[in-house]
C-alpha cells in the first residue's frame, strides 16, 4: 500500500510551486522469531555435525494441523537420528519427533508422548489429511525405512495404523509426501517420493568428491541409485493399494525424488502430480481422468530450466502468483544455480520466467530447501518465502559461501516481478542457521501468515508476522462432504473490487513439510468479498458480500458459517449454490 502524498503550495519567482511535505513511511511488516518464548526449542538432529554421508545433510520437515480441534493450529516437527542409532550401536534412545499443542496464548506445549506420535527410525517428512473422513486430521510421516500413518483417534491421541492400512514399506529412503484425490472418489490418495538407495550397514567411505576444488565428505546423490516413488490409492475402508504401475506414475528412471504436490494445473477438475527431483529432470504427471496419468514434464516445460539444464531441485511452491486463475510453480535449487519460477501459460505449457520476474539473481548465491507462496503483507499478491542452507560444513571460509544462510522473502510487486525484501521484513536480523524444512500457518489466528523453519542440528524458528494484518484479509477452513473431508483439491476464488484471486487446498509441497490446510487471502484494504468454491465433487458454491478480517468455514452443501478458528462475526453473507459438471 502506497502512503498518501501531501504537498504545500509556495510562490517561487512569481510561480506557484507544489512542494511535497515529508510524511512518515508506512510501518513495515516484519517477522519475529518467537520460538524460545513460545516453547518450541528442540534441537533437530540429522546425523553427525561433520556430515560424512549424504544421509546426514538433508534435514527434516514440519507440518501444521489442528489435531485436537480446539481452533488453534498445532505443530509437528520431524526429527532425524544418527547412523549409530540406525546401526544399533548407540546406547541412548533415538531422537524423537515432536508434537507441540498450541495453547492459544502464543505458547506451545510438548504433547508428543501423550498423543503417541514419537516417530521411529530416521524421520524426514510429514503430510496431513483426514484420510478416513472422520473429521480428524491424520498424520503421515516419511522415514528412512518404514513410514508411519498415525490415525487421529479424536481424543487427543493417535494410533499407528501403518500395517493395517497396508502402507508399510521398508528398506527405502522416503522423502516428500502429498495427499490428493486423484480418482475423484471422495477420499484422499497418497504419493510418496523415494530419494536414493543408501546402505546404512555398509556406508560409503566419506570424502572423494570435490566441490569447486574443496574436498568435502558427503558425496551424492550422483553415484547412487535412486529409490522409486509410490502412489497409493485410498480404498475407503482404512486401507491403501499400491497403484504406482497401474496408474502410470512408475519412476522408471529412478530419479532422486524430493518434494511432491498434487494440484490441478490445467483447470480440468482433476489433480495432477508434480515431483521435484534432485539432480534430475522434474516429473509432471497429467491426470487423464480414468485413473491413469501421463508424464509430460518435458513437453510442459517444467522438467528443465529455460537453458535446458537439470537442476538439483529441492523444494516446490505452488500458487497463482499473477492472479490469472492458473497455478504456477517455484522450485529451489543448489547454490550457483538460480531458483526457478515457472509461469503457467495454460494448456499444460509453462514458461521459465526466473530472470524476467526478478527471482533469479537474488537466489543464485544460496542453496534452497523449503519454499512457499504467502501474502505476507495482505496486498492481494502472493510473495515468496525461501529457506536456505548449505550441505557442506566445510564450505565456511571457502569462497564466499557459508553453511548457515539467510532466509529470504521476495515481494510480489503485482506486475509480474518480485523484489527481495529480506532486510525490510526483519529476517536479516535473525542469526544465520542452515535451514531445511518450513511451512506457513496463521498460528495465532490474527489474520497474517506466520511460518516455522526447521534448522539442521539446531533449534527451529517460529516466525511471527507482525503488522501484516493492518490490511484486510480473509481466511477459510474448507470442509468437504461428497468431496474428501479435508477439502483437498477444492478451488476457491475470491473477488474484492477489481482484485481477483484463486487458490487450491493442497497437502504437500514445500520441502518435507505441509502448510496449514486453511486458505488465506490478503484483500488490499477491501472490506467485502465475493467467494466461489469449486469442490472436487464438481459442486459449485457461491457466497456474496462476505465480511473480511474473519475466518470462515466453507462446508460443501451446507454453506458458510463462522469457523471454530475465530469468533465475533456480525452477519452472514448471502449464499447461492448450484452443481456444476466437471
Amino acid at each position: 500500500m502506497k502512503p498518501a502524498a501531501f504537498f504545500r503550495l509556495i510562490l517561487f519567482c512569481g510561480l506557484a510551486v507544489l512542494v511535497p511535505l515529508s510524511v512518515s513511511a508506512p510501518t513495515p511488516v516484519v517477522f519475529t522469531d518467537v520460538a524460545r518464548q513460545a516453547g518450541v526449542t528442540p534441537v533437530i538432529v540429522s546425523g553427525s555435525r561433520e556430515k560424512n554421508y549424504i544421509l546426514e545433510v538433508n534435514g527434516s520437515g514440519a507440518c501444521w494441523l489442528d489435531f485436537n480441534k480446539d481452533g488453534y493450529s498445532d505443530l509437528y516437527l520431524v526429527n532425524g537420528a544418527t547412523l549409530e542409532q540406525l546401526q544399533g550401536k548407540e546406547t541412548p534412545a533415538r531422537t524423537r519427533n515432536y508434537l507441540f499443542r498450541n495453547n492459544g496464548d502464543g505458547t506451545f506445549a510438548d504433547v508428543t508422548e501423550t498423543a503417541r506420535v514419537p516417530g521411529k527410525g530416521w524421520g524426514f517428512g510429514c503430510a496431513v489429511a483426514d484420510y478416513d473422513n472422520d473429521g480428524n486430521a491424520d498424520l503421515f510421516v516419511t522415514n528412512f525405512g518404514p513410514n508411519i500413518l498415525y490415525r487421529n483417534s479424536g481424543d487427543g491421541t493417535f494410533t499407528d495404523v501403518t500395517a493395517a492400512a497396508e502402507l508399510a514399506q521398508a528398506d527405502r529412503w522416503h522423502a516428500g509426501a502429498a495427499f490428493g484425490d486423484y480418482d475423484g472418489d471422495g477420499d484422499v490418495d497418497l504419493y510418496v517420493a523415494g530419494y536414493l538407495d543408501f546402505d546404512v550397514r555398509n556406508p560409503p567411505r566419506p570424502g572423494g568428491c570435490p566441490y569447486h576444488g574443496l574436498a568435502v565428505k558427503a558425496c551424492g546423490p550422483r553415484g547412487f541409485r535412486g529409490a522409486p516413488d509410490s502412489l497409493y490409492r485410498n480404498n475407503g475402508d482404512g486401507t491403501f493399494t499400491d497403484v504406482t504401475v497401474a496408474a502410470g506414475v512408475e519412476d522408471r528412471e529412478r530419479y532422486f525424488g524430493f518434494a511432491v504436490v498434487f494440484d490441478d494445473f490445467d483447470n480440468d477438475g482433476r489433480p495432477d502430480i508434480f515431483v521435484a527431483n534432485d539432480s534430475n529432470p522434474n516429473y509432471l504427471y497429467h491426470n487423464r481422468g480414468e485413473g491413469t496419468f501421463r508424464e509430460i514434464g518435458v513437453t510442459a516445460g517444467v522438467a528443465y530450466s529455460a537453458d535446458g539444464k537439470e537442476h538439483s531441485n529441492m523444494g516446490v511452491a505452488v500458487a497463482d502468483y499473477d492472479n490469472n486463475g492458473l497455478m504456477d510453480l517455484f522450485i529451489t535449487t543448489f547454490s550457483d544455480d538460480n531458483y526457478v519460477l515457472f509461469r503457467n501459460d495454460g494448456n499444460n505449457i509453462f514458461t521459465d520466467v526466473s530472470y524476467p520476474s526478478g527471482v533469479a539473481e537474488p537466489t543464485i548465491p544460496w542453496l534452497g530447501w523449503a519454499t512457499f507462496f504467502l501474502d505476507y503483507n495482505n496486498d492481494g499478491h502472493r510473495d515468496l518465502f525461501v529457506v536456505n542452507g548449505h550441505v557442506y560444513p566445510e564450505i565456511d571460509g571457502f569462497r564466499k559461501e557459508s553453511y548457515r544462510q539467510p532466509l529470504q522473502v521476495l515481494r510480489n510487486l503485482g506486475n509480474g516481478r518480485f523484489r527481495e525484501v529480506t532486510a525490510d521484513t526483519g529476517l536479516a536480523r535473525i542469526p544465520l542457521r542452515s535451514g531445511r524444512g518450513g511451512a506457513f500457518c496463521d498460528y495465532d489466528n490474527d489474520g497474517d501468515i506466520d511460518a516455522v523453519v526447521s534448522n539442521i542440528d539446531d533449534r527451529p524458528m517460529l516466525l511471527r508476522n507482525d503488522g501484516g494484518n493492518r490490511i484486510s484479509w480473509i481466511e477459510f477452513e474448507i470442509v468437504g462432504a461428497a468431496s474428501n473431508r479435508s477439502g483437498i483439491g477444492a478451488r476457491v476464488k475470491v473477488v474484492a473490487g477489481e482484485l481477483v484471486q484463486f487458490d487450491n487446498v493442497r497437502a504437500g509441497g514445500s520441502f518435507l513439510s505441509s502448510n496449514d490446510l486453511r486458505l488465506h487471502f490478503g484483500l488490499a484494504g477491501h472490506n467485502r468479498a465475493d467467494v466461489e468454491v469449486r469442490w472436487p465433487s464438481g459442486t459449485l458454491d457461491r457466497f456474496e458480500n462476505v465480511q473480511v478480517n474473519r475466518i470462515w468455514r466453507l462446508q460443501e452443501g451446507k454453506g458458510i458459517s463462522p469457523s471454530g478458528y475465530h469468533s465475533g462475526l456480525n452477519h452472514a453473507p448471502r449464499k447461492s449454490a448450484k452443481p456444476a459438471r466437471r
